[in-house]
């Protein structure tokens, strides 16, 4: 009996230029243009198993175990329906192809890090979704092509059907088939690039991404500035600065773009707090690490920026990674050592090489535990098909593995 199943992996994406209100909230139709680095599979990712099977009675979708209610007319329902379809419409044309598309799915999914926490779970989530049914159904569409429907599940889902660093084309059509993702440059481009994660909470979010930002685009002023003034212009400018492999012009627009962001959830009534403490107290840190490298004759060397969430995502050229890290370390103590998988300081972690001029005093050393986990990582690759069997999230029965 042929077993009909595949599965995938999906990356993280963070962004420079935020996405922030929709245009249409059903198509999930942005109210501008957005760009992000997707981050390496390798630290973070999103696993799927899909299958099709004739005996099974009804769609069903598990997420870390858990099972996920389907409902009509959801984000769910909506990805599933549409992928689908697009294996409908495949076997319509190749006659000899298997009749699978009418077959209920069920489909497992796991994360390797919090979901809900500010860390871009639905977009890794949705993309891995996307990718394993476009698997399991053989469909030939290409990563733009499915970003149209990854876009319809959470609309930063689209940019990580891409590696590298990938925009996401607003579009101006009533329909959304001109709101895709493309990629900007390949993780080949600028490979030196690197992120470092400050995990200051893995907790739920207080106000979900979906919620807040609808409430922005009903109240805030600063919003309409932004997407009609700012990003347009961004979007270029960052666009030019990774073609050229400028990191001062990159970072500064990242985190200035970030600034905006949180500004426009400020500004949203009633205002809206993604940022806490330590997310401020982070970038008084990284905000004085530039100002003595500069003051010292050289250039800025990190960008912080903060999506939905008080998680920080710094990034920087590789090496840089070893200093910073060594001072993010000194100012926000982990509660437990710090795992160093890429073997930065082999068993040493103090702060050594502060650039000079760095005002220690910026901030106090805040308590441990302030800052639960360091991630670092760098820019990486696209969706991945898994071929072996022992890569399966679904058992022999179909039913998620280890539950």
């Amino acid at each position: 009996m042929t077993v009909y199943q595949a599965t995938a992996t999906a990356p993280v994406n963070i962004a420079c230029i935020k996405y922030w209100g929709k245009r249409d909230t059903k198509l999930i139709l942005p109210t501008n243009s957005s760009l992000s680095v997707t981050l390496d599979q390798d630290d973070l990712k999103s696993q799927t198993t899909s299958r099709a099977d004739g005996s099974f009675e009804r769609d069903r979708l598990w997420l870390n175990g858990k099972e996920d209610e389907i409902k009509v007319g959801g984000r769910l329902e909506t990805c599933i329906s549409e992928m689908k379809r697009l294996r409908a419409e495949y076997e319509d044309a190749n006659p000899n192809e298997p009749k699978i598309s009418g077959f209920k799915v069920h489909i497992s999914s796991r994360n390797n890090f919090p979901t809900a926490a500010g860390l871009a779970s639905s977009a890794s989530g949705f993309a891995a979704l996307v990718s394993s049914l476009a698997a399991l159904y053989t469909l030939p569409s290409t990563p733009s092509q499915l970003s149209l429907i990854s876009r319809q599940g959470s609309g930063s889902a689209c940019r990580s059907l891409f590696g590298g660093f990938v925009a996401w084309e607003m579009g101006t059509k009533p329909d959304g088939t001109d709101s895709y993702a493309i990629q900007v440059a390949t993780r080949d481009h600028w490979p030196e690039m690197h992120a470092i994660i400050c995990v200051v909470s893995d907790a739920k979010k207080g106000t979900s991404s979906t919620a807040g930002m609808q409430t922005t685009v009903e109240t805030s002023n600063l919003l309409v500035h932004r997407i009609r003034e700012v990003v347009p212009e961004r979007m270029k400018e960052i666009t030019k600065a990774i073609q050229e492999r400028d990191f001062e012009l990159f970072g500064t627009i990242t985190m200035r773009d970030s600034n905006q962001f949180h500004a426009v959830a400020l500004d949203t009534f009633p205002p809206i707090f993604y940022m806490n403490d330590t997310s401020r107290a982070i970038v008084q840190v990284i905000t004085e690490y530039n100002r003595a490298c500069v003051a010292s004759g050289g250039k800025i060397k990190a960008a912080y920026t903060f999506d939905a969430g008080p998680n920080a995502v710094i990034y920087t050229l590789e090496e840089n990674v070893k200093e910073i890290v060594s001072m993010l370390l000194h100012y926000f103590p982990l509660p437990q050592a710090y795992e160093d998988p890429t073997k930065l300081f082999k068993g040493a972690t103090s702060v050594s090489s502060l650039p000079l001029g760095f005002n220690e005093g910026v901030v106090k050393v805040a308590a441990p535990g302030s800052v639960s986990r360091l991630i670092h990582t760098r820019v990486g690759d696209g969706p991945r098909v898994l071929k072996e069997e022992k890569e399966s999230l679904l058992d022999s029965a179909g039913m998620p593995i280890g539950v």
